[in-house]
């Protein structure tokens, strides 16, 4: 990794920010045969090739070519073109090209349903589209100005460059798009500036970074900001980035397998996946910590992870000693924050776990909100609000929903939440997903978390709920539905005759509120979204049928 002197230069660069890290490195005087980004192979390079390792140089000339590329369909400042495509390598090397420009990127997952896909980036107002084969009728014959492959990008599009480049940027300039998960429908589309996607980043250059961070395995979804800001992090380490296009546990396990990292970074699903795997068939012990974000993960996999590997602490005499198992790093965090606002350190003996996700981060802010935007004392379950210089100046044409999502000047998650009294916030549930029942609010996910924990038998579950027609029972209704949990065993699990009496005997002892009753579940009655997120709209509808076929016996 880099040394203080390095970083040093970095902390003091009045230029730097998330648009130009290429150019600045560079600037910098870093070897040009430095080997920096590894790929899973998925991404076809202006050559034709699809490498497995990029130097400094060859990235900088791939980033060129597609500059110049884009140059030629007459993108500039302020323009905005859609990516839409399963390879995390061709967001990366698009993210730098276009913001190289002075141009803005609209990321898209490559999960979305094409309609859903066509709409988003036509209301982003783009340009154009840069797709792959499988996605390109997706986009054809529609009102953009162009779309195109990677095929389409040649390396003589290197010479074509404007004049001035790369773009200087204005710490406000936005030079991302990214989007929510998209549970709802429509993803909510959100920008990031020069600032603010490298913030985080760049106060933690200004602390000690630990040698945990010596190869970083990106396994976030590529068109997700955090990916991008990840391997931003790992180009002014100066640490090698691989950048995994699938989230799959088995996927992720493989790439563990072959490139080593000390730090993995990725979502709770995959985290999840990862845990109930058979591990002893697997290589870990590269691994040296986890970073997790976006949701919170459970509790009875983050236990899994952190036997896996080795760390360093710091023993009676003051030296580096290396001890057996790992450090996760539990982060809830957002598109919208740009970075994990709390984080939550694990390692083999924790103890803080029940959802708790810690403190905000030093820049940031949080407090539990009552309705009318007052923070509440310790105890009380309100709202979550977060304030945070990483945070995005609001929605990509549509200022109504980001203004709606805000109060008493906080920034609202969309999450429930509770502080206790050495001010630690504990994650309950998301607003809609909380489930109004007669023997009490039942919040998901803290239910969840609390079978998984004392069920060894669960590899994971759901709850949800089941309510009359036109009857609304989440945190912002009125009425009463009933709880169910949705239960999925391991393979050797002995199954209790009466699942509800057996789920409710946790909950009773632990002062829940009892479901209504726990139904088996298979893994192919699990929905999730584009993120991997289980969608719990679809799953209220997918208990119905659950409860349906066990009437009829089947």
């Amino acid at each position: 990794m880099i040394t203080k002197e390095e970083r040093r230069r970095i902390n003091d660069d009045a230029e730097l920010g998330a648009g130009n890290v290429l150019h600045r490195v560079i600037a910098y005087g870093r070897p040009l045969d430095t080997q920096v980004l590894w790929t899973d192979g998925t991404w076809r390079a202006p050559d034709g090739s699809h490498p497995e390792v990029l130097t400094l140089g060859e990235l900088d000339r791939a980033v060129r070519a597609y500059a110049g590329f884009y140059h030629a369909k007459g993108i500039g400042p302020r323009d905005v073109v859609g990516v839409h495509t399963a390879s995390s390598t061709e967001f990366a090397v698009n993210f730098m090209a276009l913001s190289s420009l002075g141009a803005i990127p609209s990321f898209t997952n490559a999960r979305l349903r094409p309609e859903i896909a066509r709409e988003y980036i036509r209301r982003q107002g783009a340009s154009g589209v840069i797709t792959d084969e499988a996605r390109y009728e997706t986009h054809a014959g529609g009102e953009l100005g162009f779309v195109v492959t990677a095929a389409d990008v040649t390396p003589d599009y290197a010479e074509r460059l404007p004049a001035r480049f790369p773009y200087r940027h204005d710490q406000t300039d936005p030079i991302i798009i990214s989007h929510s998960s998209g549970t709802t429908g429509m993803p909510k589309a959100v920008p990031h500036t020069h600032q603010t996607l490298l913030y985080a980043q760049l106060h933690r250059l200004k602390l000690s970074v630990g040698g945990s961070m010596g190869r970083l395995l990106v396994a976030l979804p590529g068109n997700h900001n955090a990916a991008m800001s990840v391997m931003m992090f790992g180009l002014l380490l100066g640490s090698p980035v691989y950048l995994q296009s699938s989230q799959n546990g088995e996927d992720v396990l493989d790439a563990i397998e072959k490139f080593k990292p000390t730090t993995v970074f990725g979502f709770s699903g995959t985290y999840g996946q990862i845990a109930t795997s058979d591990l002893s068939k697997r290589d870990m012990s590269s691994i040296e910590a986890y970073y997790n974000t976006g949701d919170a993960a459970h509790e009875a996999h983050i236990r899994v992870l952190v036997a896996q590997g080795s760390h360093e602490e710091i023993g009676p005499d003051f030296k580096p000693v290396r001890v057996p198992g790992s450090v996760f790093t539990d982060g809830l965090g957002s598109s919208e924050t740009g970075y994990s606002i709390f984080h939550n350190g694990h390692k083999p003996g924790s103890a803080s776990y029940g959802r708790c996700i810690g403190k905000p981060i030093s820049f940031a802010q949080a407090a539990v909100l009552s309705e009318d935007g007052v923070p509440l004392p310790p105890g009380e379950v309100g709202r979550l609000g977060v304030k945070s210089p990483t945070l995005t100046p609001g929605y990509w044409n549509d200022t109504l929903t980001w203004h709606k999502l805000r109060l008493g000047g906080y920034w609202l998650t969309g999450d429930l939440a509770v502080q206790d009294e050495e001010g630690n916030f504990y994650h309950l549930d998301r607003a809609p997903d909380a489930i109004r029942t007669a023997a009490g609010v039942v919040f998901s996910t803290r239910t969840e978390e609390l079978l998984l924990a004392n069920r060894p038998e669960l590899v994971d579950c759901t709850v949800t709920a089941i309510a009359e027609e036109g009857v609304r029972a989440d945190w912002d209704g009125d009425g009463i539905a009933d709880a169910y949990a949705l239960l999925q065993f391991t393979a050797d699990a002995v199954e209790p005759a009466d699942l509800t009496a057996w789920v409710n005997e946790v909950l009773t002892a632990k002062g829940f509120p009892p479901i209504t009753r726990a139904l088996r579940m298979d893994s192919a009655d699990v929905s999730t979204g584009v993120t991997g997120k289980v969608l719990k709209r679809v799953m209220r509808e997918r208990a119905r049928e659950l409860v349906a076929r066990a009437e009829q016996g089947s």
